[in-house]
């Protein structure tokens, strides 16, 4: 009885949890514009997003934002891991711990501080603020990533290969960069799902004329729920649950093959 009420608690939580995004995909094919009742099956309202141009606009500073700054942090980030595993006991400890402050910080904290630093330098909201905000959001996971690796790599190895001759660029390049490239790849997906899914720091740090799809639909469903919400939401929802599984399925196999242990 006792292992039967844990999967039933389970399975309710798991219920409260999920079915208000059932819901919202479901009703995503319905013909009607009501969400009090079922009206027939349709993909219209998936297709009207492709003629709606607010929409299409930020679609286009989501993934660019995604892209760039996924692809900026990951780069930061995997240096920075590699200087924090190259430090002495107590400036590992003081950097991790300052490393994992923007992980735990809530994220409404986060933006008004950014937005406070942008307009103290005199930096004008927009683009390039919303850029700047989504890699130091991101920079602190690409590190948490690239880490573990990093631990797990024979440290004699560069070393082996600068004796047979290999400059210490060309050593990374051939030697380390190969053993910390899964960290890296993972961390960098994890950057990418958190920038396409981010709204409040990039609500505060974003300017007139750019805004990413969480900030669209806040924006829309002010005005009402229009059934169109309910199409792009389940779109966004299906993107990161696949890149989350990417992730997920990376990092199993990775367990499985050496096992993952992060710094304490």
């Amino acid at each position: 009885m006792k292992r039967f009420f844990t999967k039933l608690y389970t399975v309710l939580i798991f219920l409260f949890l999920y079915a208000p995004i059932v819901v919202l995909i479901v009703f995503s094919f319905n013909n009607a514009k009501s969400r009090g009742h079922w009206d027939g099956f349709t993909l219209k309202w998936y297709f009207s997003l492709l003629e709606d141009e607010q929409i299409l606009k930020s679609l286009y500073y989501t993934v660019i934002i995604a892209i760039l700054s996924s692809i900026i942090s990951t780069l930061i980030g995997t240096f920075a891991a590699i200087g924090i595993h190259n430090m002495n006991y107590l400036g590992k400890k003081i950097t991790m711990n300052l490393n994992y402050l923007p992980v735990l910080n809530p994220d409404i904290v986060t933006g008004v501080s950014l937005m406070t630093l942008f307009i103290f330098v005199k930096l004008k909201l927009g683009f390039l603020t919303m850029l700047l905000a989504h890699i130091t959001f991101n920079i602190p996971y690409v590190v948490l990533s690239v880490l573990p690796k990093l631990k797990q790599l024979n440290k004699h190895l560069a070393e082996a290969a600068m004796d047979l001759g290999a400059t210490p660029f060309y050593a990374f390049k051939k030697v380390i960069l190969p053993e910390i490239m899964p960290g890296i790849i993972t961390g960098s997906l994890i950057a990418f799902t958190l920038s396409i899914d981010d709204f409040v720091i990039s609500f505060f740090t974003t300017g007139s004329g750019v805004t990413n799809l969480s900030i669209t639909i806040y924006s829309m469903a002010r005005r009402g729920i229009n059934p169109k919400i309910n199409a792009l939401s389940a779109l966004m929802f299906v993107s990161v649950i696949t890149l989350l599984i990417i992730i997920n399925t990376r990092t199993s196999k990775e367990i499985k093959k050496k096992g993952v242990t992060f710094y304490d």
